[in-house]
């Protein structure tokens, strides 16, 4: 199988079965993404497909062949992955740190799609990412902050 991920190909020989999130970890040795739940539960391998936070864990990698992948590893390389990580620094998010690689693909495809998100909308959007440390408000503030950002130096400026 060929994969695109971070804007680089692998050609990966594995069954179509697979996780996506062990294809990412332990055949090509990114490590960034993390296993939580193994059932797509707590958010912990959430991974961009195609612009869209997926759950590797419970992702066949033959269902992603041909599509873009984008991990933790790379999503600072977009302008909002880029101000979520400023903002998730800025404001010392992290307890553990454990659950964060997937708080931040989920923020960031979230201020992607929704530049000015409504506290609603970070609920919806970030409610399938568990944080055992409690980070919530952190997280909370952090997406207001890099959403500011985007305002400031966006065109949806007022």
């Amino acid at each position: 199988m060929r994969l695109r991920i971070n804007d680089k190909a692998y050609k990966v020989d594995v069954p179509g079965d697979m996780p996506l999130l062990w294809v990412i970890r332990d055949v090509i040795g990114l490590t960034g993404t993390k296993f939580g739940c193994g059932i797509a539960s707590c958010g912990a391998c959430t991974v961009h497909l195609d612009g869209r936070p997926i759950r590797s864990c419970g992702t066949p990698v033959g269902s992603v062949v041909g599509k873009h992948i984008t991990t933790i590893e790379a999503v600072g390389q977009t302008p909002t992955g880029k101000k979520v990580q400023a903002a998730w620094i800025a404001l010392d998010v992290p307890q553990c740190g454990y659950c964060q690689s997937g708080q931040i693909m989920s923020a960031a495809a979230l201020l992607a799609g929704n530049p000015n998100p409504s506290d609603g909308d970070i609920d919806a959007a970030m409610s399938g990412n568990i944080c055992r440390c409690g980070t919530y408000g952190r997280i909370r503030a952090a997406i207001k902050q890099a959403a500011g950002a985007a305002l400031i130096a966006g065109k949806e400026a007022p």
